[in-house]
Protein backbone atom coordinates (compact mmCIF):
# COMPACT_ATOMS: atom_id res chain seq x y z
CA UNK A 1 0.00 0.00 0.00
CA UNK A 2 1.05 3.59 -0.59
CA UNK A 3 1.89 5.76 2.19
CA UNK A 4 1.70 9.68 1.99
CA UNK A 5 3.82 11.56 5.31
CA UNK A 6 3.14 7.61 7.27
CA UNK A 7 -0.49 7.24 5.87
CA UNK A 8 -2.06 4.80 3.96
CA UNK A 9 -3.15 6.48 0.33
CA UNK A 10 -6.83 5.68 1.22
CA UNK A 11 -7.19 7.50 4.73
CA UNK A 12 -6.06 10.33 3.32
CA UNK A 13 -8.67 10.23 0.70
CA UNK A 14 -11.28 9.59 3.51
CA UNK A 15 -9.89 12.46 5.10
CA UNK A 16 -9.75 14.93 2.36
CA UNK A 17 -13.64 13.93 1.30
CA UNK A 18 -14.76 15.23 4.28
CA UNK A 19 -12.91 18.03 5.60
CA UNK A 20 -13.47 20.33 2.81
CA UNK A 21 -17.44 20.83 3.67
CA UNK A 22 -16.90 21.01 7.71
CA UNK A 23 -14.29 23.39 7.23
CA UNK A 24 -15.87 25.76 5.02
CA UNK A 25 -18.87 26.45 7.80
CA UNK A 26 -20.22 29.75 8.12
CA UNK A 27 -20.65 30.94 12.19
CA UNK A 28 -22.70 33.80 11.07
CA UNK A 29 -25.22 31.49 9.17
CA UNK A 30 -25.23 28.46 11.83
CA UNK A 31 -26.37 31.35 14.48
CA UNK A 32 -29.36 31.39 12.36
CA UNK A 33 -29.65 27.86 12.17
CA UNK A 34 -28.38 27.53 15.78
CA UNK A 35 -32.16 28.86 16.73
CA UNK A 36 -33.45 25.51 16.27
CA UNK A 37 -31.66 24.51 19.04
CA UNK A 38 -32.08 27.29 21.48
CA UNK A 39 -35.15 25.74 22.51
CA UNK A 40 -33.33 23.10 24.68
CA UNK A 41 -29.43 24.22 24.60
CA UNK A 42 -27.16 27.62 25.15
CA UNK A 43 -23.77 29.06 24.22
CA UNK A 44 -23.45 32.32 25.78
CA UNK A 45 -23.67 31.24 29.47
CA UNK A 46 -22.15 28.05 30.92
CA UNK A 47 -25.89 27.11 32.63
CA UNK A 48 -27.72 23.91 31.55
CA UNK A 49 -31.74 24.22 30.52
CA UNK A 50 -33.31 21.12 29.47
CA UNK A 51 -30.06 20.29 27.21
CA UNK A 52 -26.79 21.18 28.10
CA UNK A 53 -25.27 24.46 27.77
CA UNK A 54 -22.65 24.25 24.72
CA UNK A 55 -19.60 25.95 25.49
CA UNK A 56 -16.40 24.53 25.01
CA UNK A 57 -18.03 21.55 23.17
CA UNK A 58 -14.89 21.16 20.98
CA UNK A 59 -12.88 18.35 22.38
CA UNK A 60 -15.17 17.80 25.59
CA UNK A 61 -16.42 14.05 26.08
CA UNK A 62 -19.71 12.96 25.62
CA UNK A 63 -21.58 12.91 28.86
CA UNK A 64 -18.82 15.07 30.75
CA UNK A 65 -20.30 18.57 31.29
CA UNK A 66 -20.11 19.90 34.65
CA UNK A 67 -23.51 20.09 36.63
CA UNK A 68 -25.59 18.85 34.01
CA UNK A 69 -27.08 15.50 34.91
CA UNK A 70 -29.55 14.29 32.79
CA UNK A 71 -27.65 12.50 30.28
CA UNK A 72 -28.26 9.05 28.76
CA UNK A 73 -26.55 6.03 29.83
CA UNK A 74 -26.15 5.88 25.96
CA UNK A 75 -24.45 9.12 25.90
CA UNK A 76 -22.29 8.97 29.56
CA UNK A 77 -20.45 5.42 27.95
CA UNK A 78 -20.66 6.39 23.95
CA UNK A 79 -17.16 7.17 23.94
CA UNK A 80 -17.45 10.26 21.69
CA UNK A 81 -15.26 12.79 22.34
CA UNK A 82 -17.02 15.96 20.09
CA UNK A 83 -14.97 17.36 17.08
CA UNK A 84 -15.74 18.00 13.53
CA UNK A 85 -16.83 14.54 12.58
CA UNK A 86 -18.70 13.47 15.51
CA UNK A 87 -20.66 16.77 15.64
CA UNK A 88 -21.56 16.06 12.23
CA UNK A 89 -22.44 12.55 12.58
CA UNK A 90 -24.42 13.23 15.25
CA UNK A 91 -26.14 16.68 13.94
CA UNK A 92 -27.31 14.56 11.25
CA UNK A 93 -29.01 12.17 12.57
CA UNK A 94 -28.73 11.72 16.70
CA UNK A 95 -30.45 8.82 17.65
CA UNK A 96 -28.86 6.85 15.13
CA UNK A 97 -25.42 8.07 16.13
CA UNK A 98 -26.19 7.25 19.79
CA UNK A 99 -28.91 4.58 20.24
CA UNK A 100 -30.44 5.62 23.39
CA UNK A 101 -30.00 9.70 23.40
CA UNK A 102 -32.16 11.67 25.35
CA UNK A 103 -31.95 14.37 22.69
CA UNK A 104 -35.44 14.52 20.64
CA UNK A 105 -34.16 16.40 17.68
CA UNK A 106 -34.64 14.41 13.93
CA UNK A 107 -31.53 16.17 13.05
CA UNK A 108 -30.19 18.58 10.28
CA UNK A 109 -30.49 17.27 6.50
CA UNK A 110 -28.23 19.52 5.03
CA UNK A 111 -24.93 19.35 5.31
CA UNK A 112 -24.18 22.85 4.92
CA UNK A 113 -26.66 23.35 7.96
CA UNK A 114 -24.57 21.05 10.00
CA UNK A 115 -21.02 22.63 8.56
CA UNK A 116 -22.74 26.37 9.68
CA UNK A 117 -23.89 24.99 13.41
CA UNK A 118 -20.58 23.54 13.83
CA UNK A 119 -18.49 27.00 12.77
CA UNK A 120 -21.08 28.61 15.37
CA UNK A 121 -19.85 26.58 17.84
CA UNK A 122 -16.46 26.41 17.07
CA UNK A 123 -16.63 30.39 17.87
CA UNK A 124 -17.86 29.34 21.84
CA UNK A 125 -15.10 26.82 22.09
CA UNK A 126 -11.58 27.44 23.38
Amino acid sequence: MKLINGLPLIAMGFALATTPALASGDAAAGEKVFKKCKVCHVVDAEKHKTGLHLINLMIRSAGSADGYKRYSNAMKSSGIVWNEETLDGYLKKPEAYVRGTRMLFVGLRKESDRANVIAYLKSYSK
